[in-house]
């Protein structure tokens, strides 16, 4: 996944290369824009935030993340995306 922060809207883009594009209105600062990409997934894939994890990248622009319950595909038609 990769993060953009300061965004005007908080929004997901395309999946290119099997890498998630999300763009945040937050700041990286003080982990804002982590719980902000933590409350967007969750808020649009329908799961409770405890389900959204940072597994990698806490301080960088590129993410690893664990989404409990979903699977890929599902997490890619939930978004309304296409690989």
């Amino acid at each position: 996944m990769r993060v953009t922060p300061r965004a005007g809207r908080d929004e997901a883009g395309r999946f290119e290369n099997g890498v998630l594009a999300i763009k945040l209105r937050a700041t990286p600062v003080d982990g804002a824009a982590n719980a902000s990409l933590i409350e967007f997934l969750a808020r649009e894939l329908g799961v409770a935030k405890t389900c959204v994890t940072i597994l990698r990248g806490q301080r960088s622009r590129q993410k690893l993340i664990e989404i409990e319950g979903l699977e890929y595909d599902q997490v890619i038609a939930r978004l309304g995306q296409q690989s």
